[in-house]
């Protein structure tokens, strides 16, 4: 079955119905934490992106939608049916996607492959007090699935899920038994289904006492503990059943494996066997070694089961997160066949398939793959594809690593395509000087740049956003940027939790990938002699970044230290490289760092706002302030980089700013309720400047503000869930023109764009606190920057769209930014970008407006 394809279909309609919006792109890096991920029969791969449950193709490397439902961070997701099920897998066009999150709430959605949809089917009862971190499950029947789910507060629950055949395909879940399992937590669970038994179940769970625990139950839900495996010296992370195995003439052996935080693996074996009274006795009397390798008994029906150990695996070097057995493949006569192979995932930074060895039987390391960048610190989890010829990790930086096996005669795996994006909150964005790329910053202290990537092989294809850079990777988390318009290289301004801004410039490795991404001539692409820096190059205590020079002298890395790359006294060397494809994460966190060319010194505390007038010739900036003096907005010329003005006006801290068209004025807005706009003059010495007007505009903080592109009208939007347009009048003072109806949630992001001048129509984007997306058309008012006034009419507002809460945020919108266009044709799409607290970039396209 094909996965949905990228939700290009999936939008929204306005209120009037004209206009339309489209998904793009969505960039989200995944959730911290163990079990977080989980591919699906149907070919997507679920994960949690802060509130959100994101599903991306692992064919097409992108994201395809986000799920909004849960108010809480997504600790777990399990698909049913799962890879298991290859039997009731055949043909299978809906699927089921549980998601648990910290706050003890379980969710399933439904999921149509063949229509390309997906739709929340219901929330489950609340069991659990506490975050939910593991779920397991198993489809009994065509229509009946049991799953289980462990939570902090000491308890597993069983459940049932019903699938109702009917077209309308809703489903219903009960639940059947909750075990109490004391003051040490399950934080893993692996359910099976046992052979030869009729339906029979056996669940184990592990976690913080370091045993695994076996239960033994039915389709009821009822499970009664059988017996206690020992063995791992610490926490328990992963456990994983097999489907039965026939080995030689034995009957069906059942094989579970274990991993723990004492960085060993664990294989047990579970054969049934009608085992007599006698053969217990002597059991008991035996000191051999065979009374440590073999287990404990138990009984689950008729069936007496003797548990032993199969093997020890040892060979990574730090936590093992995760173990999976390889998912079984269908043989033609309808039976499962189970591949004895196990992938394991590790802090270690590697991931290694077992095998047992053909002559000996002895289970050896086949494959081991990783990451080898200095900046990693591990895996959380590792995934089979359910055809197994890929597997998928993810990492402590919120990254995914997919290597695929594309050997022919031998194996051969290497890294593809996956989708990639911010691990924490998304603070700014801003689009290049004409458009052709995004940068944005977040709170996990990285810079990055998405673009289109366009094929060169197949010029007829969908273009592909990828992130194709990662300019700034700090010590501090990064609050906003600011890109520096003008001619010439491309460079942009951030400013983080420290008093300093930085300003990068684009190495000449960057502007031949671009040229490659964009499959365009850039803007200075003649002027590559220029451009001496090829790269850059991380200092020691991950603040600076040191340009690497087209031909300057290379130290070796044997030369400094006889340290390995991965210690901690010595840093690499980057890499600058030009890219011919979309780098992968390896390659994205080390060599593709912008340099710094210049530091700005001066504010009292940590920066909070940054903006560049549209010329390129002004920067203005802010820091947190809780008085007067610190609320202070600099003035920095470009070039110089010298601080030409300090503007007093505002009491608390200023959280945005923004130039008017023609640079005359700057507009500010505050914590303390306060609107300020200044006029700027650019002189020889520097600038010019005086305070217009200052007014208390809203009754709560003040978090946006927007200028009309075509005159000197402009919107502010606050707590208070109101947006107000002004105006400046006769250069000298401001004018209150409308409040547009109060809005659901405070308003937190605007950005407006024109669409005709003639008539001062334009388009205002409306970000809300709850993560929604509004579009107003508003037009009229004052149609020029001349002081004339003429053609002046009455303003105009209409909410126009209205954005699907599947396309929106899940959390704050913290930016909104509207693509450059150069086009003079008011029909043409337009691209907004936005980013939010829910740690995703995404871009809409508005069409038919």
């Amino acid at each position: 079955m094909s996965p949905p394809a990228a939700g290009g279909l999936a939008g929204a309609r306005g209120e009037g119905g004209g206009a339309g919006v489209g998904r793009v792109f969505v960039g989200a890096g995944c959730n911290r934490v163990v079990n977080n991920v989980s591919w699906g029969a149907c070919g997507l791969v679920a994960f949690g992106a802060q509130n959100a449950v994101a599903l991306f193709s692992p064919l097409r490397g992108e994201i395809v939608t986000t799920l909004p439902g849960h108010k809480a961070t997504v600790n777990c997701t399990l698909w049913l049916p799962t890879k298991k099920d290859v039997l009731q897998i055949r043909s299978r066009e809906r699927h089921y996607l549980l998601s648990g999150s910290s706050d003890g709430i379980i969710m399933a959605w439904k999921i149509d492959s063949g229509k390309r949809e997906w739709t929340h089917a219901l929330q489950l009862p609340v069991m659990h007090k506490k975050g939910v971190t593991c779920l397991a499950g198993r489809m009994v029947s065509d229509t009946v699935s049991i799953f289980a789910s462990t939570s902090s507060d000491g308890t597993v629950v069983i459940w049932k899920m019903e699938d109702e055949p009917t077209s309308v395909g809703s489903c219903e879940v009960s639940c059947l038994h909750s075990i109490s399992v004391g003051p040490k937590p399950m934080v893993s669970l692996s359910l099976a289904v046992l052979p030869g038994q009729g339906g029979h179940l056996i669940l184990a769970m592990g976690g913080l006492d370091h045993k695994v625990h076996i239960y033994c139950g039915d389709q009821s839900g009822k499970f009664i503990k059988a017996c206690e495996l020992k063995g791992h010296s610490d926490w328990i992370r992963s456990l994983d059943f097999s489907l039965p195995v026939m080995m030689g003439s034995e009957v069906h052996s059942l094989f579970l494996v274990s991993s723990s935080q004492d960085r060993t693996i664990r294989i047990w074996k579970m054969n049934s066997d009608a085992v007599s009274s006698a053969h217990t006795t002597s059991r008991k009397e035996d000191i051999g070694i065979a009374s440590y390798i073999e287990g404990p008994l138990f009984v689950s029906g008729n069936t007496h089961y003797q548990v032993s150990l199969e093997s020890l695996l040892v060979g990574h070097e730090d936590w093992v997160y995760s173990v999976e057995w390889q998912p079984p493949t269908l043989l033609t006569d309808d039976e499962a066949h189970q591949p004895m192979s196990i992938l394991s995932a590790s802090m270690d930074k590697m991931m290694m398939i077992w095998k047992p060895e053909k002559n000996t039987g002895l289970w050896i390391n086949s494959v081991t793959v990783g990451e080898l960048s200095h900046s990693a610190l591990g895996f959380y989890g590792g995934h089979w594809q359910p055809d197994g010829k890929s597997i998928l990790a993810h990492g402590y930086g919120g990254s995914f690593h997919m290597w695929r096996d594309v050997g022919l005669g031998s194996e051969n795996w290497q890294p593809q395509i996956v989708p990639s994006g911010h691990f924490a909150p998304v603070s700014d964005l801003t689009w290049s000087r004409s458009g052709e790329y995004l940068l944005s910053v977040s709170h996990d202290q990285t810079t990055r740049i998405f673009a289109p990537w366009r094929s060169q092989v197949s010029p007829g294809d969908v273009t592909c956003w990828r992130e194709i850079a990662r300019p700034q990777i700090h010590g501090h988390d990064i609050n906003c940027v600011a890109f520096i318009q003008g001619t010439g290289n491309h460079r942009f301004v951030s400013g983080a939790d420290e008093k300093v801004s930085r300003v990068f410039e684009a190495p000449l490795s960057f502007l031949k990938t671009l040229q490659h991404a964009t499959l365009l001539k850039t803007d200075n692409s003649g002027d590559f002699d220029d451009v001496q820096v090829l790269g850059a190059n991380m200092s020691a205590l991950g603040l600076s970044q040191k340009p690497i020079y087209t031909h300057g002298p290379r130290e070796t890395q044997s030369s400094i230290s006889n340290d390995g790359p991965d210690s901690m006294e010595t840093i690499p060397d980057a890499v600058p490289t030009v890219f011919t494809e979309p780098p992968v994460e390896d390659q994205l966190a080390w060599n593709t760092l912008w340099p710094e060319t210049h530091k700005l010194y001066g504010h009292g505390n940590e920066l909070f706002s940054i903006c560049c007038d549209h010329e390129g010739k002004i920067i203005a900036s802010s820091c947190k302030a809780q008085s007067a003096p610190v609320a202070e907005i600099w003035l920095w010329e470009v070039g110089t980089w010298k601080a030409v003005g300090r503007l007093q006006s505002h009491n608390l801290t200023v959280t945005q700013m923004e130039f008017s068209c023609d640079n005359a004025f700057l507009l500010s807005v505050s914590r303390d309720r306060h609107l300020s706009v200044f006029s700027i003059r650019k002189t020889d010495d520097g600038a010019e400047h005086h305070l217009v007007a200052k007014l208390e505009a809203h009754k709560r903080i003040i978090w946006a503000c927007s200028w009309n592109p075509f005159s000197y009208e402009f919107a502010t939007g606050s707590r208070d869930k109101t947006v107000k347009i002004w105006s400046v009048q006769d250069s000298s003072s401001v004018k209150l023109l409308v409040t547009l109806p109060q809005f659901h949630d405070s308003v937190t992001a605007l950005a407006w764009t024109g669409r005709d001048r003639a008539s001062n129509a334009g388009i205002l984007a409306i970000g809300m606190d709850n993560g929604m997306i509004e579009l107003w058309n508003i037009s009229g008012g004052r149609a020029s920057t001349d002081s004339s006034g003429s053609g002046s009419s009455p303003l105009s507002f209409a909410c126009m769209l209205r954005f699907d809460p599947l396309l929106c945020h899940v959390s704050t919108v913290h930016r909104l930014r509207w693509q450059k266009s150069d086009s003079s044709d008011e029909k043409s799409a337009l691209q907004l970008a936005s980013c939010g607290a829910d740690h995703c970039v995404r871009v809409f396209e508005v069409r038919d407006i």
